[in-house]
């Protein structure tokens, strides 16, 4: 796997593709399905990119926080909340590999397609644990294991997938409760060889124990 970190700040102005758009209205439809969202709650976007997934939350939620390491993706986000006028959505830049902290403490953490890029996943997630007040929930989308052939350029790709059983057992030890899987999504791309290949895309969901 490279190591390379990738430029999503170039990447950010054509990021919403029809597949990418597709895919986070089916995680984020997933996660509507198994968190319990209420008017009260401080939700934490981590890795929000240009905010595909939790900005249709803003009118469920009390506040969204979407936190990313890209400004560029960030930029495209803010630009979304004020052409919406959101007043109930923030951006932050926060990147964990330069110290960063989440600092701050939320109700529920929502990521989507982000943990792959993270190298040390059991650290992220006792930055997730920490981040969480009591009894707060999480729903983390990724990839089922796929070999290295989801991206055509696997710069800045640490992890090819993830084995459910295997990361439902770092949740655990981290301290979460009520650990389960669903398929969020299912993801259908053309590789360099030409080769149509489906990608199953989970959502991983509990609670702060």
């Amino acid at each position: 796997m490279n190591s390379n970190k990738r430029d999503f700040d170039k990447e950010a102005a054509t990021w919403e593709t029809p597949p990418r758009v597709k895919l986070a209205s089916d995680v984020a439809g997933a996660i509507l399905r198994q968190l319990q969202l209420s008017r009260d709650m401080d939700v934490l976007d981590f890795g929000c990119g240009t905010g595909l997934v939790t900005l249709p939350f803003n009118a469920l939620v009390h506040s969204i926080t979407g936190v990313d390491s890209s400004k560029g993706m960030l930029e495209v986000f803010e630009s979304k909340i004020r052409k919406q006028q959101v007043d109930n959505v923030k951006t932050r830049y926060l990147d964990l590999t330069k110290g960063d902290v989440v600092g701050d403490h939320y109700h529920a953490v929502v990521s989507s397609m982000t943990l792959h890029h993270v190298k040390d996943t059991q650290k992220l997630l006792e930055h997730f644990y920490g981040a969480l007040l009591p009894g707060g929930q999480i729903a983390i989308a990724d990839l089922d294991e796929e070999g290295g052939r989801f991206h055509d350029n696997n710069d800045g790709v640490f992890h090819f997938g993830f084995n459910r059983k295997k990361l439902g057992g770092l949740f655990v030890d981290a301290g979460f409760t009520g650990v389960q899987f669903t398929t969020a999504a299912q993801m259908k791309k053309t590789g360099l060889d030409g080769q149509d290949r489906v990608f199953d895309v989970f959502l991983l969901t509990g609670r702060k124990g």
